[in-house]
């Protein structure tokens, strides 16, 4: 069994790994600053409601964009579960090749979406991940990631709004039923960031697949958000939800 971390800019996700299949997974929240104890009896604590124990864990993959909290999460897997962890970076056999002007500064969570989604769903393929920002990664069916865009996530817009105006309030991200359903502040706070967001996505999947001539480009979405979106277009081909994880167990296996 694998122990599979992912640590984001909003939440960090655990999870239980076993021959591509999920035991359990956890999230906590990335901004509570937390020592290595901390977070290795939390971790132990959350497996052992699913029966898990740190001695059925025979390696721990993660992958971060959260430098500053690497070394207690780091020492924690060292200390608690007796393993060095494999931490997603240069130099780790990926499967894919990163074609961009400086490999080194594309976020390991990219990486990792984009192995999965090459790996799982074949390519060409475009990977949306809708986390605290939304990004968009290509790879060409040579398994070359050849482009990825990154935009504003819906929660950061949502917060944009709710800041800058004093009289517009924090809102739930949800669907309306239409643009018409627009008859009050939350719903037309509602309504203008949805279906504004699902414009961006299906102007950015059709130019990419425009740009590549490419019309049979598939399209794999993930993230917390997605699919609020997904229930709003037909440009997605597969949402996948742990597709992270997935990915992290791929490429634990590729470098064992």
């Amino acid at each position: 069994m694998i122990l599979v971390i992912d640590v984001g800019n909003t939440n960090i996700v655990v999870g239980a790994m076993e021959d591509g299949h999920l035991k359990g997974s956890y999230r906590l929240t990335t901004q509570i600053p937390r020592t290595s104890d901390e977070y290795g009896i939390t971790m132990i604590e959350l497996l052992r409601q699913k029966s898990i124990t740190p001695q059925d864990i025979e390696a721990v993959v993660i992958s971060s964009v959260v430098p500053d909290i690497m070394y207690s999460l780091t020492n924690s897997i060292k200390k608690y579960f007796n393993k060095k962890p494999l931490i997603i970076g240069p130099g780790l056999k990926t499967g894919i090749s990163i074609r961009t002007d400086n490999p080194r500064e594309v976020g390991a969570d990219r990486i990792v979406n984009s192995v999965a989604s090459y790996e799982l769903y074949g390519g060409p393929c475009m990977v949306i991940d809708f986390g605290t920002a939304t990004t968009y990664d290509i790879v060409n069916e040579k398994g070359e990631f050849i482009a990825g865009i990154t935009s504003p996530g819906m929660r950061i817009c949502a917060d944009a709004l709710w800041r800058s105006a004093a009289q517009l309030p924090h809102i739930e991200i949800k669907k309306t039923k239409g643009i018409l359903d627009s008859k009050n502040t939350i719903t037309s706070m509602q309504t203008g960031l949805v279906y504004g967001y699902i414009g961006q996505v299906e102007y950015i999947v059709n130019k990419a697949k425009e740009e590549m001539n490419c019309p049979q480009l598939k399209i794999i979405a993930t993230g917390g958000l997605a699919k609020v979106i997904q229930d709003g277009t037909n440009v997605i081909d597969h949402y996948d939800g742990l597709l992270t994880l997935k990915g992290l167990e791929l490429i634990y296996q590729k470098n064992r």
